[in-house]
């Protein structure tokens, strides 16, 4: 075999080698991820304690947040570490943990968003029937099945991703293991297995992304039906955000697998890696809690519940 050497531990790249800014990145990170944690947790407790909240678009918007706590809680953490100690290496073991925990949440919101966009789906095209199709206990199957689709595909890409030893060069382009940046640096079968698999996906994603837009289509061309503004502001104000939200996770799609960041500085490697990899879990709660009257009641009543405070005439104090 002549030369060969196995790799058993990864060296990520670094944005900076002056110490301040490394400790201002990991600053700046922290913030972005307690904003993140605290908008999805928020969401997930507004929706929780509020009985007004309880059907399936906010049944699956709950595990939308759970799935961007668990994305980010993958990847910045990690990061913010290595900014503080100023070490950048990652055990072979860690990072098949990084890819394999991003790739099951990543492709369990997908499915989510699949889910999400039937919803919209059902209740603008055939509001008759949404109680009779949209049934709580599909909805129980519908989760753990899109948390099952995950699991199933990171373990088949994890699996042949470290089914052969990596050899050559340890450097990562990226702050993290991703599968695009770690291929880089694996041996030529590895790669050429994992080519086969990213072209299933794709076809795979190609049918469901066919699915979606079929179903928008249907959704616009009925609401361009209603007779009165304010019911197509409502219908618009219902999808708009599962709409922006696709949106926002299929340009993240694009530009983690088709984007090449190994000639590009660290500064361009860092705006990319926002852009997919933290950016959605930080927006996805802005898009649905602002936008949301429901929402944001629920969160004042759920704050009235943690911390009552003296009635005042004319406003609830949050409790039943």
């Amino acid at each position: 075999m002549g030369n060969f050497s196995v790799i058993t531990e990864f060296l990520l790249m670094e944005f900076s080698r002056i110490r301040e800014l490394q400790v201002l990145h990991a600053v700046l990170f922290l913030l972005i991820y307690l904003a993140t944690m605290t908008g999805n947790l928020l969401t997930i407790a507004a929706i929780l304690i509020d009985p007004h909240l309880h059907s399936p678009m906010y049944f699956f918007l709950s595990n939308l947040s759970l799935l961007d706590i668990c994305n980010i809680s993958v990847t910045l953490p990690k990061f913010i570490i290595h900014s503080l100690i100023g070490s950048q290496t990652m055990t072979l073991l860690g990072c098949t943990a990084q890819v394999f925990f991003f790739l099951f949440f990543a492709t369990t919101e997908f499915a989510l968003l699949v889910a999400m966009s039937y919803d919209c789906f059902v209740a603008i095209c055939h509001p008759l029937h949404y109680g009779l199709i949209m049934m709580p206990s599909r909805c129980l199957w519908v989760a753990p099945g899109s948390w099952l689709s995950g699991l199933i595909y990171s373990a088949v890409h994890t699996g042949n991703l470290i089914h052969l030893p990596f050899s050559g060069s340890n450097m990562v382009h990226h702050f993290f293991c991703d599968i695009p940046h770690v291929l880089k640096v694996s041996a030529s079968d590895v790669y050429q297995t994992e080519f086969v698999l990213v072209i299933a996906s794709l076809c795979f994603l190609l049918s469901c992304f066919a699915f979606l837009i079929a179903s928008y289509v249907r959704i616009f061309s009925n609401v361009l039906k209603i007779p009165s503004m304010e019911g197509r502001y409502k219908a618009i104000s219902t999808c708009s955000p599962q709409l922006m939200i696709l949106i926002l996770f299929l340009i993240s799609i694009m530009i983690a697998v088709l984007g090449d960041t190994s000639d590009t500085s660290p500064i361009q490697n860092l705006f990319v890696a926002m852009v997919y990899a933290i950016l959605p879990p930080l927006i996805n709660p802005i898009i649905y809690s602002l936008r949301n009257k429901k929402v944001i009641a629920a969160m004042g009543s759920c704050h009235g519940q943690i911390s009552p405070l003296p009635a005042t005439p004319g406003y609830p104090t949050g409790g039943k």
